[in-house]
């Protein structure tokens, strides 16, 4: 019976810490900005578009003018989607912050409201576009298709999927913790006036900080569109997995929401092989479970980003 729940504990796996690298950079935004973004979706599904019309012909850009690109093999179209796609977000996400400033010092209500007028507005843009139809982000051939070891059948891509999430969170662990800009980052969640007096430029700290999260988002969105597919809605599909493991982390814990990303896509996999209509449902139970006895999640502390 174990064994047989082994390809649904490795696709949970892979979900959570796609789960953690999302709720990351939701977590960046709301530790320095303090505000809760509800676009976070949006980028995450504007981000897997993006890299949908580098990838394919009909993906949203001019056949004619990017016909030779097109010619190009697989793989070096899908390493430009991965770099293009974060990058055209990060834009899209410094121009939200530079429409959020105006509500700095005032109501959290305002920032709350302005994000989501973006995430509606990102959701209609995106229809008016791509449409409203669902598509498919082809993969490279090499990281397509599954394998068989012992009597089971493993997804190549889940397996990819994986090892690209759990590296990018390794990444992001050693930039807020080893490098001055990443202190510099740390310390806004703590006390934006005091990285103020310290000489930084809290104004750019911040724009950098929504754009980063945003670039995040997108990649979360472009590895997850495989599984997920690409529609409009795919964010908002997205964005509740998120606010669940951070609040179940705790906010205020790198890898409490990464510990927590894994416990949600553990339940969420594991449920799935006994009850498939439960298997979204379990995170929600999870989450009451845990916040009826432990208020500020597994390992909540007192500033987001504090190790």
């Amino acid at each position: 019976m174990l064994y047989d729940l082994i390809p649904h504990i490795i696709n949970g796996l892979a979900l959570g810490l796609l789960f953690a690298l999302l709720a990351l950079g939701f977590m960046l935004i709301i530790g320095v900005m303090e505000v809760i973004n509800l676009a976070h979706g949006s980028l995450f599904a504007l981000g897997a578009y993006v890299a949908l019309a580098v990838m394919v012909p009909d993906g949203g850009l001019p056949y004619a003018f990017m016909e030779p690109y097109y010619a190009l093999p697989d793989v070096p179209r899908y390493v430009i989607a991965l770099i293009v796609g974060p990058l055209v977000v990060a834009v899209v996400g410094a121009g939200l912050e530079l429409c959020l400033r105006r509500t700095y010092g005032q109501d959290p209500l305002y920032g709350l409201l302005l994000t989501f007028g973006a995430a509606l507005v990102l959701e209609e843009g995106i229809r008016e576009i791509w449409g409203s139809s669902e598509y498919y982000l082809p993969i490279p051939r090499g990281i397509s298709g599954g394998f068989i070891a012992g009597d089971l059948i493993y997804s190549t891509y889940r397996i990819y999927a994986a090892i690209f999430a759990a590296a990018m969170i390794g990444l992001l662990w050693l930039f807020l913790n080893r490098t001055p800009y990443g202190a510099i980052i740390k310390a806004g969640a703590h006390d934006g006036e005091m990285v103020r007096a310290l000489g930084h430029n809290l104004s750019r700290l911040r724009l950098f900080v929504f754009a980063f999260g945003a670039a995040l988002a997108a990649i979360a969105g472009i590895i997850m569109a495989p599984i997920w597919g690409i529609r409009p809605v795919v964010g908002v599909d997205a964005v509740v997995p998120a606010f669940v493991v951070i609040v179940l982390g705790g906010v205020g814990s790198f890898w409490g929401a990464v510990s927590a990303g894994l416990l949600v896509g553990l339940v969420v996999g594991l449920t799935a092989a006994f009850a498939t209509d439960w298997s979204l449902l379990s995170m929600y139970l999870l989450l009451l479970a845990v916040v009826t006895f432990r208020s500020r999640g597994l390992a909540g502390k007192a500033s987001v980003l504090e190790s």
